[in-house]
């Protein structure tokens, strides 16, 4: 059975086949880019080393995506780092920000930190991929703490007008500080650390 096609217009690039095979076969060349971005790095990740380790047609890649700036980041756009289901109310905002915290640790490891080190070196050098990482991953990922806030606001744990703003800026910096500058693991100690002795603190400031 013949895969459907998407059409995609305004790219230049041929129709996209979709269904299962079509979507397995794109979902293995985005997993040998990450593959090879932890081994070789960004600067040395090339369309040919890609195909190879895909075992897929340069064509085939090529009709999905203009170049590898576009593959990392659909890569890591799709990766489930940090990705955590809506926060359950806990009935505090402790309980909720150490809920999340807990999912976010048991979530990633040592080789999500790699990932992380090969995307944020990379992003120094090729602005193409610093502003799809931007504005296709870390776009996509704001506002998870802002139900948290907003229930600790209507409890009257937090004065009206309270935003999660400085909670997405702090706890992304320390999860990778932890991860990928002091190459430590997460885990329930570090949610805790960061809950009770950095964030709380902040907001209650």
């Amino acid at each position: 059975m013949e895969s459907a096609i998407e059409v995609d217009e305004g790219d230049g690039r041929a129709p996209r086949p979709t269904g299962p095979r079509a979507e397995a076969r794109e979902q293995a060349i985005l997993d040998a880019a990450l593959q090879l971005l932890m081994e070789v790095g960004y600067d040395r990740l090339s369309i040919d080393a890609l195909a190879e380790r895909a075992r897929a047609g340069k064509a085939t890649i090529y009709r999905h995506w203009s170049g590898k700036a576009q593959i990392v980041a659909e890569a890591v756009r799709r990766l489930k780092v940090g990705a955590v289901d809506v926060p359950v109310d806990t009935g505090s905002l402790r309980g909720d920000l150490l809920g999340e915290m807990n999912q976010v640790c048991t979530t990633m490891d040592s080789e999500d930190a790699a990932i992380i080190s090969g995307v944020l070196s990379a992003m120094r050098t090729d602005p193409e991929l610093a502003h799809l990482i931007r504005t296709q991953v870390l776009d996509s990922k704001r506002g998870k703490f802002d139900g948290i806030i907003e229930r600790a606001v209507r409890r009257g744990e937090l004065p009206a007008g309270s935003t999660a703003d400085l909670v997405e800026e702090v706890i992304p910096a320390l999860v990778v500080n932890r991860l990928v500058i002091q190459g430590e693991s997460l885990g329930d100690e570090f949610a805790t650390h960061v809950v009770d002795d950095i964030v709380l603190p902040l907001l209650h400031h």
